[in-house]
């Protein structure tokens, strides 16, 4: 995203001398992540199949079922789906998948350097569960539309998502609109795809829950991410204690705000965050 009214040496400039800038991966530059890129923007999402394995799904499954308890609190969050909020403060089984080299790969192209993971929530639609609301996830920055996507989402399949089970329902293209498109069943994709998958798409993509029509329930996990001079709808410094972070990798402690936006985005009494972990 191009960010008007930059300042050479000021807000393009890494200041920090100690703990400098997390460099990408190998694993998340490749033609095939350019690939899907090119889909992400000319379609407003991507899905890509088979990204962790049948065991990593069952891994999942089995951690997170036991803190599955209430169901949604109104018709948004869904009176017959089960969520998990801080996910991270609870557990770590989904960590890879919020800083999955495919996944962080589209973020490298998509936003600045340091940008942030900004909610993650473990989602079990059970049968019975009505269609959600169509949104779009980063509505709550007032910018007007259309204008470049300030958040995207990856939405990860530990269940089979089908036509019948609650499969997202994405509007193609709903990422070029204004403000006064509503979307109509005949612009609609079921994300359908196998346990394991992910799909990825923009802040500004109309999307929402499918209904569950099965006898089954549908397990995902979502994380969302945000430029990193946006509020995090997450607040992850205040959930996480010390201790947790410190068994992060260097990429989700520096995705849940342990990192600095140049100049000084983020710093503690005038120091990178970073130098907490050592108090």
């Amino acid at each position: 995203m191009k960010i008007e009214g930059a300042i050479k040496d000021y807000t393009g400039k890494d200041l920090a001398r100690t703990f400098k800038q997390l460099q990408p991966s190998p694993e998340r530059q490749s033609e095939l992540i350019n690939q899907d890129f090119r889909t992400l923007m000319s379609e407003g999402y991507v899905i890509i199949e088979n990204l962790i394995t049948p065991n990593q799904c069952a891994h999942i499954k089995n951690q997170c079922m036991p803190l599955m308890s209430h169901t949604g609190r109104n018709n948004f969050e869904g009176e017959k789906t089960q969520r998990i909020y801080n996910v991270l403060g609870k557990t770590r089984c989904s960590d890879r998948l919020a800083d999955h080299p495919r996944i962080l790969g589209l973020m490298d192209l998509l936003f600045r350097p340091n940008y942030l993971l900004s909610q993650s929530q473990v989602i079990n639609i059970l049968p019975g569960e009505s269609q959600q609301a169509f949104h779009y996830d980063d509505s709550f920055y007032q910018i007007p539309r259309p204008r470049p996507p300030l958040g995207a989402a990856s939405i990860w399949a530990i269940d089979d998502f089908t036509e019948e089970n609650g499969a997202t329902i994405i509007v193609p293209k709903s990422q070029e609109w204004d403000g006064q498109q509503i979307p109509t069943t005949e612009k609609m994709i079921k994300a359908v795809m196998p346990a394991g998958s992910a799909i990825f798409f923009l802040g500004t993509t109309w999307h929402g829950g499918g209904k569950n029509q099965s006898s089954k329930p549908r397990l995902a996990v979502t994380h969302q991410y945000c430029e990193a001079f946006m509020r995090q709808q997450e607040n992850y410094l205040l959930e996480l204690d010390k201790d947790i972070v410190r068994s992060l990798s260097p990429e989700l402690r520096s995705l849940v705000g342990y990192s600095i936006y140049p100049p000084f985005m983020g710093m503690v009494d005038g120091k990178h965050p970073l130098r907490l972990l050592d108090e």
